[in-house]
């Protein structure tokens, strides 16, 4: 498994792709049930926190557990 980016150690970008790669919606809400997950969001909005360098990863992902 990789695991996220830093902030420290990467870009908004990588970030970004990073986040959009590991909850890349496939269309198929029975299959994947990511917008159960993130209560509707999009994952790009969900971690938005994240993908802007104001909090890592592990504790933006702690609020969808």
């Amino acid at each position: 498994m990789i695991q996220a980016p830093s902030i420290a150690n990467s870009t908004r970008e990588e970030r970004a792709a990073y986040v959009d790669s590991k909850y890349h919606c496939i269309s198929d809400c029975d299959m994947c049930g990511l917008c159960r997950i993130f209560h509707g969001k999009d994952p790009m909005l969900a971690f938005k926190d994240y993908i802007d360098g104001a909090e890592e990863m592990q504790t933006v992902a702690e609020r969808y557990r």
